[in-house]
């Protein structure tokens, strides 16, 4: 019987441990905190202004409202501000963006506007250090080369801003490699959200088990899981930041507050 009590402590000990974030960075949100989070611009799909274009970032800024954006590397080397992996739902091509030359993707438009892909240099030059960015490293094969060029680029950038990524393996980069950025770590419940991935990734992802390899400052949770139960588990035992993903309308927006504390939104003008 003590055995079995020593085993169960000792199980929870390990999980509790598992879940550890970096909270030392507490004071250094409060620009995110400020202000409303746009996420991919302030964008319209039907408009000139279509998601992660620079008219866009040109509009959040122009509206103060900080920015979320998303990077990942062309064929030939270039970081460009894009989500999906496939170039069909925003560009009616096909295509891969990994496979793709930026030369390529300057041929083909964002939805129905005369916007393009743009580098994430220009996008920084457009917002210009006004509003804070949140820069989602998406994950990719070569993930650790464009971690490698985000940070290059960013060294040099005088603004405020963090980084983010559904993969702890890029947020660790930054923990080993530039360890005085906040990072933090995007999580959903998986297991709802994404069926068809693998129970084992599914179970440590959505239980934020890589926490103590990682280490985030901040969880960037689905707001619509904040519920989850290791999620619950961790904002009761450490003070870590929280950042909803994504807010699309005013309801959502107000019943996420007695959670979280940064909010990215979409699809809506917050009041």
């Amino acid at each position: 019987m003590i055995f079995l009590f020593i085993l169960i402590l000792l199980i929870l000990l390990i999980y509790i441990l598992l879940l550890t974030p970096r909270v030392s960075k507490g004071k250094e949100f409060s620009p995110f905190e400020k202000v409303y989070i746009a996420h991919r611009g302030f964008f319209d799909n039907e408009t000139e202004k279509p998601e992660n274009s620079i008219a866009a970032f040109a509009s959040a800024v122009e509206n103060g409202y900080g920015i979320e954006l998303d990077v990942q590397m062309t064929a030939d080397g270039k970081l460009v501000v894009f989500h999906d992996d496939s170039l069909l739902r925003m560009c009616g091509v096909d295509k891969l963006l990994e496979d793709c030359s930026f030369e390529e993707l300057q041929t083909y438009s964002l939805k129905n506007s005369d916007e393009k892909i743009p580098l994430f240099t220009d996008v920084l030059k457009v917002i210009d250090c006004k509003v804070p960015i949140i820069v989602e490293i998406k994950n990719s094969k070569k993930y650790h080369e464009t971690c490698e060029k985000t940070a290059s680029i960013l060294d040099s950038y005088k603004g405020i801003y963090c980084i983010e990524s559904f993969n702890p393996f890029i947020v660790a980069y930054f923990k080993k490699n530039r360890p005085e950025v906040i990072r933090g770590q995007l999580s959903t419940d998986y297991f709802k959200d994404e069926p068809q991935m693998k129970f084992a990734s599914k179970f440590v992802l959505t239980n934020l088990l890589l926490n103590f390899y990682a280490r985030p400052d901040f969880i960037a949770y689905n707001h619509h899981h904040k519920n989850q139960f290791s999620y619950k588990i961790l904002r009761k035992i450490y003070p870590v930041k929280n950042f909803a993903w994504t807010i699309k309308n005013q309801n959502e927006l107000d019943s996420a507050r007695d959670v979280f504390t940064c909010l990215i939104f979409d699809s809506f003008t917050p009041n």
